[in-house]
């Protein structure tokens, strides 16, 4: 699609995405959720730190009302946090306004339907076409029919009550250190740890419009892992701007990425019978490592493409209880329908605390194994991709490496990249076999070194 991607519509603010295209977004979807029966729609917005976060609420807003729609503003919030109101509280439609672990002069528009869920394509497809339409066929609201924006904090307050009635037990003395990324987590973090009893430790939660991800985050994940040693923390949580990723760090200092957070849940749930079919759902990016830890656990596991929204679309499917990204996207599909960084946290902390155990112990069944990912700009992916000499050394990879290792060729939706990733036994495996895909491209001619 021209506008939509995986993760909604998303650029940088007025330059590919702007206020037009925002009141457009509105507009259409203030018509679509009419229901002919004189009541009107309900739309949830929330929105993330970033300046130009407000001036989208407002031209949303506008759009909205304009078509005959009802707006109710949670102001600043995380993305699960919209998906949690509409789902919960019977809205047609909600709106996240973040770009998420983008920098600041980016922002999206992220479409939630009323199941929780983000829109189906077929809609937003429909969108594109309103946006670019020469002709504006929505009519405008009038009189009494025109929409009106809500104060709706208590929606917030709502989402933050059911994250703490999620907790089985006390964190009290426990030092737990949130980078809350100057984003959405900001307004919401600190007060669920610090409901359950813990001490909080937060940085990172000072959002001026213009720090959001700056040095800071899941992104930034080094700056956590310096902050739980110096402060010598139990265990350390980094969100991204709005707040639906999540990595940790045990008390050592050392990252949890998304991957280990999968194994530790998987195998607690699975030790208490409740995880649903036995079964991880993770995508192509997940490492080796984590499918021979779960082989040796007896999990299941499924792959799906890169992206968040095809893992809930296959747990949706199979009713699977638990998947997840390497990036900290993590999904709890008894509790959510989309990443929830905070609730990741909870989740962990829930498996730590019932087990009595440090979170460096729980890791200790996986190795992942090292990974190199070269990214290489090309004239044409398909061209690239489909070459019989690019074809034949990939195979060649994929057999010395047999089952120690693997290599995964894929495109960029957004970009024109061929990503080459390989998993070995050490680092100067990965080098050499991703070298060797690699210089066939570029021999081939395939490569656009133009920039």
């Amino acid at each position: 699609m021209k506008y939509f991607g995986t993760d909604g519509f998303r650029g940088e603010a007025n330059v590919t995405l702007n206020v037009m295209h925002a009141y457009k977004v509105g507009r259409f979807l203030g018509n679509y959720f009419q229901k002919g029966d004189g009541t009107r729609p309900g739309i949830v917005i929330g929105k993330d730190t970033r300046r130009s976060s407000y001036m989208f609420e407002d031209a949303l807003s506008a759009g909205l009302t304009a078509s005959g729609a009802d707006v109710y503003l949670l102001h600043v919030t995380t993305t699960p946090s919209v998906s949690y109101v509409v789902r919960t509280e019977g809205f047609d439609c909600g709106i996240m306004i973040s770009a998420s672990h983008n920098p600041y002069y980016d922002n999206g528009i992220k479409i939630i339907n009323g199941m929780g869920h983000k829109l189906e394509a077929e809609v937003e497809e429909k969108i594109e076409e309103y946006i670019d339409s020469e002709t504006d066929t929505i009519p405008l609201a009038t009189r009494d029919n025109i929409g009106r924006t809500i104060d709706y904090s208590i929606g917030r307050h709502r989402y933050i009550g059911f994250l703490i009635s999620l907790a089985k037990r006390s964190f009290k003395d426990k030092n737990i250190a949130l980078d809350c990324s100057n984003g959405s987590a900001s307004a919401v973090a600190k007060g669920v740890f610090d409901a359950l009893g813990a001490r909080t430790h937060v940085i990172n939660a000072e959002p001026d419009g213009t720090n959001i991800n700056k040095n800071c985050g899941s992104t930034h994940i080094e700056v956590l892992m310096d902050y739980v040693k110096e402060i010598r923390a139990d265990i350390g949580f980094a969100f991204d701007g709005d707040a639906d990723r999540c990595l940790a760090v045990d008390e050592n200092g050392n990252l949890v990425d998304g991957d280990m957070i999968m194994y530790i849940c998987g195998c607690y749930l699975s030790e208490r019978g409740e995880l649903d079919n036995n079964t991880v759902v993770t995508t192509v990016m997940s490492n080796i490592g984590l499918y021979k830890a779960f082989d040796a656990k007896g999990i299941s596991y499924e792959k799906t493409a890169v992206g968040d929204k095809y893992v809930y679309e296959n747990m949706l499917a199979n009713n699977h209880s638990l998947g997840g990204e390497q990036s900290g996207h993590i999904i709890f599909s008894k509790y959510a329908a989309t990443g929830d960084g905070i609730l990741t946290a909870l989740m962990i902390m829930e498996a730590m605390l019932e087990k009595k155990t440090r979170l460096s112990e729980l890791t200790k069944g996986l190795r992942i194994y090292p990974q190199l990912l070269v990214n290489v700009r090309v004239k044409d992916k398909v061209a690239a991709l489909e070459d019989e000499d690019v074809i034949r050394a990939a195979k060649e990879v994929e057999e010395e490496l047999g089952s120690d290792g693997r290599l995964l060729l894929r495109t960029s939706g957004t970009e024109p990249l061929v990503r080459v990733m390989v998993e070995a036994e050490t680092e100067e495996d990965c080098k050499k076999y991703t070298g060797k895909i690699v210089d066939v491209i570029k021999k081939n001619g395939h490569e656009d070194d133009t920039e």
